[in-house]
């Protein structure tokens, strides 16, 4: 199972950016999706995230300016962030609790980050 995250890269400030993640290999079934972020000497905190159904959370940093949504068909996440500032440059990665079809159990899988850069 691998998780690939696009969409990254420089943004002015005010801007806005879509990231995606594709999950792909012998998947069974993904049930939460999320994305976090990990700033330069700052630990990894949670930005959004999704159950299979739809229903989801935000961080309170990013309240009111994400939006997390999922493709159930193409094993796809993605994330709007709208209202960037520099306080969002972070490498974002993406989450999510995978069951493959060699197995009964459930576990966490990461994508291999893409940075963003938002600039004033």
């Amino acid at each position: 199972v691998q998780l690939q995250a696009s969409g990254g890269g420089a943004v002015q400030a005010g801007g806005s950016l879509r990231l995606t993640c594709v999950a792909s290999g012998t998947i069974y079934s993904i049930t939460r999706m999320a994305w976090y972020r990990q700033a330069a000497g700052n630990q990894r905190e949670l930005v959004a995230h999704i159950a299979p159904g739809g229903g989801t959370e935000y961080g309170d940093s990013v309240k009111g300016r994400a939006a997390i949504s999922r493709d159930n068909a193409k094993n796809t996440l993605y994330l709007e962030l709208n209202g960037l500032t520099p306080e969002d440059t972070a490498v974002y990665y993406c989450n999510a609790n995978i069951r493959t079809k060699f197995t009964t159990n459930t576990r966490g899988y990461w994508g291999q980050g893409t940075q963003v850069t938002v600039s004033s």
